[in-house]
């Protein structure tokens, strides 16, 4: 038996309630294909594989029941099946804008369309009306600097109002969008921007975090310099700061009012421009489409989520993040979203259950790192906040570990649904996650999302059940990437994805489906722990080590396979909490590696860093100290600027050459 593996079913933590299944929007489509698609589906299993057999009536049936509004009929609903290069409803026009802003239940004038709340205590509620009014204000702003279709408008700006207006509005003329936090440095935006020649660039004076002002204008002066094809500089007064040189205000860009109109695009157009981590060179730039995008979360936000008018809707996540991308989609189902900008552990790890309380959250989003933070502080939030609202929490980001479940359920409720969900960047959705109508176990992610045909692969391509193996999807999906940006023939995706498993898409973590349906995530398949034969994820063993109070971050490297100098070595590098000492910690740590884990996955080294390298949007930077250590030149294991903390590596670089 592999580790991680289980012996019985787990403990049930939370099961739907009889009597509101039959409320939710996934029981209302249910009863709607059976009437309009002669589907019977007697439950979300049965539901799930009609949804993955039969991909094109699904996703037909998915646009129709979600109202998806096409300007032009599709002639199909897929007419080519292939991936890469599957073509979803060839001859289709729309535009996501449109679905965000049209009238309809939840998008009144009258409704909040969002809460915007920035960590110094600054709030602002945004009505429909206003917020129309505000994207045809900066619609016309974008017309007179001559954006149109295709042209690329991109954000060096938090999460904040003016970011979203700005988005619609170019979404509403078909230009194309990117977005990075402002706390990324110089270099990690002009990577990210610079391939995608910008039009225009939406910035501000500066952001707060913890408590601190950061002045960016020199960043978006050399930002300026740095990117010749800008034909405007748009600065939001977001900390009040003086303006800056040739850039042109934001109370100027949308002093005057324009008309709120939508262009009709193809279904695959460009809608916005994410990035990869950027680890090792350059960050791939992955184009979503309109249509895609429109559909998938339209269908995880209504169906997986059950949002839709009078819920309000937050996720935690700087505009750097998926998250953000998902986060607005809220708009598309008639929620109210809740923006939040600044340090979720400011001035306490309170900061967010003070919010979800104060604006009567439905779904609170974050990531597993912040519930296990919360965990080890003692945090009991139903015993501090009105959380009478709140019946769903999400975590994304990482595995979310098996205390950080009972967590949960004991400090926040056992009414709350936990959703732990997987996907990435890659499709802008998860594959993996939960439904209302399906129980949720103990340390497991409840189902696969309607649509994803998600398997575990072994190493030849076979189907595994209740073993850990590559985490592949065999079905194309409508929000999978329309193209990367400058690869015209498709050369840099199909490497990306399909080169292990032709025409079936690898996404580079180890999973096991179980019997029951649900889905353990083991962290990232290329930075497995492969000790005598027997394969882990890393986030086993995170579990097992950040479970120490001692114990702040941590980091192991399996060098096995690179052929480092100190070959086969596994090492455990400790980030310890002030006063602690490796020497206190080791023997404890060995003894619960040894018992809960396996003897094999007991560290040779234990070694105390300051600090773990991460990306920008937060992951551990596995892969890349695993090359350091084998050797590789460090320029060529990471960009630098793709990082956070990059002085975290000298700890790193120091022990290669040693």
């Amino acid at each position: 038996m592999l580790p991680g593996m289980s012996t019985g079913t787990p403990d049930v933590l939370w099961t739907p309630d009889p009597d509101q299944v039959e409320q939710t929007a996934i029981a209302e489509f249910t009863r709607w294909v059976r009437e309009h698609r002669s589907i019977d589906a007697p439950d979300y299993a049965a539901l799930h594989a009609w949804s993955v057999r039969d991909i094109e009536g699904f996703w037909s049936a998915a646009a129709e029941f979600l109202g998806v509004r096409f300007h032009e009929a599709p002639t199909a609903t897929l007419g080519a099946p292939s991936m890469p290069g599957a073509e979803w409803f060839p001859g289709a026009t729309l535009n996501y804008a449109e679905h965000a802003l049209t009238p309809g239940p939840g998008r009144e004038d009258a409704d909040i369309a969002l809460v915007f709340v920035r960590e110094d205590g600054v709030e602002r509620n945004v009505l429909h009306a206003e917020l129309r009014e505000l994207v045809g204000r900066a619609r016309a702003g974008l017309v007179r600097l001559g954006v149109g279709r295709g042209d690329r408008v991109v954000a060096l700006a938090p999460n904040s109002p003016e970011t979203l207006v700005m988005f619609l509005a170019a979404a509403s003329l078909g230009a194309v969008w990117s977005s990075c936090s402002p706390d990324f440095g110089v270099r990690a935006v002009h990577d990210r921007f610079a391939q995608i020649e910008p039009s225009v660039l939406l910035a501000v004076d500066g952001y707060l975090y913890g408590g601190k002002r950061f002045d960016i204008r020199p960043t978006v002066a050399t930002l300026q310099q740095q990117l010749p094809t800008l034909r405007a500089t748009v600065l939001v007064s977001f900390l009040g700061e003086e303006g800056l040189d040739q850039t042109l205000p934001w109370t100027e860009f949308t002093a005057e009012p324009g008309p709120l109109e939508f262009e009709p695009v193809p279904f695959d157009h460009p809608l916005w421009v994410l990035y990869s981590s950027g680890t090792t060179g350059l960050p791939k730039g992955i184009v979503h489409g309109h249509g895609g995008i429109v559909l998938e979360h339209m269908k995880a936000l209504r169906l997986q989520f059950d949002l839709g008018p009078g819920e309000r809707f937050f996720w935690f996540t700087t505009t750097g993040w998926m998250m953000w991308n998902l986060l607005i989609g809220g708009l598309l189902v008639g929620s109210t979203i809740v923006l939040f900008d600044g340090n979720p552990g400011h001035p306490d790890l309170r900061a967010l259950w003070r919010l979800a309380a104060a604006h009567r959250m439905s779904v609170l989003g974050t990531s597993a790192p912040f519930i296990q933070a919360c965990l080890k502080a003692g945090l009991r939030p139903r015993d501090e906040f009105d959380l009478s609202t709140l019946r769903a929490i999400g975590s994304t980001g990482a595995p979310l570990s098996v205390e950080g479940f009972r967590w949960i359920g004991d400090a926040v409720g056992e009414h709350i649904q936990i959703c732990s969900v997987s996907g990435g960047t890659d499709l802008c959705a998860a594959f993996v996650g939960s439904a209302p109508t399906v129980p949720v176990w103990l340390g497991e992610i409840s189902c696969a999302a309607l649509g994803a045909a998600v398997v575990s692969y072994d190493e030849k391509g076979h189907e595994l059940l209740d073993e850990v193996g590559e985490l592949v999807v065999t079905k194309p999906m409508p929000s999978m990437p329309v193209s990367f940006w400058n690869d015209p023939d498709g050369s840099r995706l199909r490497e990306a994805y399909f080169e292990d498993f032709p025409g079936v898409w690898r996404h580079g973590d180890w999973v096991r489906l179980t019997p029951r349906g649900s889905y353990v995530i083991y962290g990232r398949s290329d930075s497995t722990l492969n000790r005598g034969g027997v394969r882990m994820g890393t986030a086993d063993f995170y579990a097992v080590v950040e479970g120490f109070e001692q114990v702040v971050d941590s980091l192991v490297i399996d060098t096995t396979e690179l052929g480092a100098r100190d070959e086969g070595a596994l090492l455990c590098f400790l980030v310890l909490a002030p006063g602690a000492a490796v020497a206190d910690v080791e023997p404890g740590l060995r003894k619960a590696l040894r018992s809960e884990l396996s003897p094999r996955h007991v560290p040779d080294r234990f070694i105390v860093v300051d600090a773990v390298p991460r990306t920008l949007n937060g992951k551990k930077c596995e892969v890349p100290v695993k090359k350091i250590l084998a050797g590789v030149a460090p320029d060529k294991a990471v960009s630098r600027g793709a990082l956070q903390n990059p002085d975290a590596l000298v700890p790193f670089l120091d022990l290669a050459k040693s």
